[in-house]
């Protein structure tokens, strides 16, 4: 028995408008920064403007990035609501595609714009098997006090005891496919912020990250007894926004690019690879192909990294040591820079930068269950 298990950081998958970029210049779209607008109302009517006009090739980009990986169950990040994703799976994934997904599940979590997770999921496996949610769960209201998990570090960054661990949210599915029990578990941690007093974005927000980490880690303890989850079936899946390793981007197009691989010293996702509680799966794959992210300010700064994650439990990475997880990238921007013998066609209409499916990749892989 097999289930293909995919998660996708969709990107603003909104069904309302963003104005606050009228007073607020770090979320002003680039294209209206061009211009000198007058008054908020002018600004209200260009932005939707431009949103209408955009949206509907990004949507069609991001339904043929879910097509092809032809997932079972697919976890997304950044939807706006179950209104949203309604819309979208009806009137870009099925009517594209012509299979779309009747199981969809959403709760509010914490995210101050309003993106939450999500999970779609087909009635049966591609092999006929039924996929049944037993329970669902979120834990978006867990906090630093409940878990024990305040420190210093999240003391300095003006956080409190009895905030709220998840950014947005860790969402909890208990499922049977095909009668065998498999536990999901979708996150989208904490983001990497600007510069903040000298310390790097990705520095300065690892401790909330590291404090999320931890506590999926602790809800999935709690589920099924410490000591006792290696041989469960369960995965954890999301954009994490962090990085073990990463690809050095070196160069530009004039000069040609070459690419060196290196290690990160520490990373929040280290409290889920440590002692072997469960596997990235993408360290199967070469060393310069494990990427789901182009980043880039510059020259001088530009690499390529892996947010996005399938974490298998001990006992399904052993049951699938020959297996290796898919990256869908035909719906990156023409502008991400691929290491020699990785390009791929990109879908129609993809543009330098934008529209695109995202700047996320899926990731997809089909597992046997035990």
């Amino acid at each position: 028995m097999s289930l293909r298990l995919a998660t996708f950081n969709v990107e603003n998958l909104l069904t309302r408008f963003d104005y606050t970029g009228f007073r607020n210049q770090l979320r002003q779209d680039r294209v209206l920064k061009l211009f000198d607008v007058q008054n908020e109302a002018i600004y209200k009517q260009l932005e939707a403007a431009r949103v209408v006009a955009a949206t509907d090739d990004t949507r069609q980009m991001t339904a043929l990035a879910i097509a092809d990986a032809d997932a079972d169950i697919i976890c997304l990040q950044e939807v706006d609501s179950m209104a949203a994703l309604q819309a979208f799976e009806y009137g870009y994934l099925y009517r594209m595609v012509g299979n779309g997904y009747r199981q969809k599940f959403l709760i509010e979590g914490n995210d101050g714009r309003g993106i939450d997770v999500a999970v779609m999921m087909r009635e049966e496996t591609r092999d006929g098997q039924p996929i049944v949610l037993k329970d669902i769960r979120s834990h978006a209201m867990v906090t630093y006090r409940d878990f024990g998990l305040f420190n210093d570090e999240l003391a300095a960054l003006d956080l409190h005891l009895d905030d709220k661990i998840f950014k947005r949210d860790c969402l909890e599915l208990d499922l049977t496919i095909g009668g065998v029990p498999f536990s999901l578990y979708v996150v989208h941690l904490k983001s990497m912020g600007p510069v903040r007093e000298g310390v790097g974005g990705r520095d300065s927000t690892m401790p909330v990250r590291r404090a999320e980490t931890l506590a999926v880690r602790r809800l999935i303890e709690d589920r099924f007894g410490a000591g006792h989850t290696a041989t469960k079936n369960f995965a954890i899946c999301g954009d994490m926004n962090d990085y073990q390793e990463r690809v050095d981007v070196i160069g530009t197009r004039h000069t040609g690019y070459r690419f060196k691989h290196r290690d990160e010293e520490s990373s929040a996702l280290d409290v889920f690879s440590k002692d072997g509680f469960v596997e990235n799966v993408m360290r199967r794959r070469d060393v310069l192909d494990r990427w789901t992210l182009y980043h880039a300010r510059g020259p001088q700064e530009q690499w390529l990294c892996q947010l996005d994650y399938i974490w298998l439990s001990p006992a399904l990475a052993r049951a699938n040591a020959q297996r290796m997880p898919d990256v869908v990238r035909s719906g990156q921007p023409f502008r991400t820079i691929f290491p020699p013998g990785q390009e791929v066609e990109r879908y129609p209409r993809t543009g330098w930068d934008r529209p695109k499916a995202s700047d996320h990749c899926p990731v997809v892989m089909t597992l046997d269950l035990l």
